[in-house]
């Protein structure tokens, strides 16, 4: 194939960068929470997940794979990152940043989810930059369209180690909100990456 014979300083500068951006995704864990109101964790005063730089949180929406609830109207929400001192009730505050809305809970492709990659720097306007040894809270607001729903908040403890605790599946699989925790195989990826490496080289 053409591409065998491609070599040079521009090629392996490309396969490098994509080496480092892979090796860095694949060394993350994921931290996956259902968001809804029958994850009574949520709903406690003391939920919190201890992450590392390059982790992943994800969020999943409340869904409802059978189409609506039999009580009420599906649960739809706002998901917010509050300071600390705002973090004790789920009330509309000023400097609160929305960071996604939960507002299709019959996805035809399963329930809804949000990542936030937990970086020092993000080349995104719309990403969000963490530090270590610092404490981030979400909480979440009902839609206008939406039921009225408990107060639902998250702490996260962004670790200054390089090795954290690992959580998973953090919450209960509501009937309405179901989906599995992920994790890349850093031995595939660098596989698939030292052969990719070898082929332009």
């Amino acid at each position: 194939m053409s591409f065998l014979r491609y070599s040079g300083p521009s090629y392996t500068l490309i396969i490098l960068i994509l080496l480092m951006h892979v090796l860095s995704s694949a060394s993350g864990k994921r931290h996956l929470v259902y968001w809804n109101s029958t994850n009574t964790r949520l709903t406690s005063d003391d939920f919190s997940v201890e992450v590392n730089l390059n982790d992943y949180l994800d969020i999943l929406c409340p869904y409802y794979p059978s189409g609506p609830p039999e009580q009420g109207p599906p649960e739809t929400l706002a998901l917010y990152l509050v300071t600390g001192h705002k973090f004790q009730g789920c009330r509309e505050t000023e400097g609160a940043i929305k960071r996604w809305e939960c507002n299709s809970p019959y996805s035809a492709y399963g329930p809804v989810r949000f990542s936030e990659k937990i970086q020092r720097f993000t080349p995104f306007s719309l990403g969000f930059e963490f530090l270590p040894g610092h404490h981030y809270y979400y909480s979440s607001l009902s839609m206008d369209d939406g039921p009225p729903l408990p107060c639902m908040k998250l702490k996260v403890t962004v670790s200054t180690t390089t090795t954290g605790k690992k959580e998973q599946g953090q919450g209960t699989p509501a009937p309405h909100s179901f989906a599995q925790s992920r994790r890349t195989s850093a031995v595939s990826v660098l596989a698939l990456t030292s052969f990719s490496l070898f082929c332009f080289l």
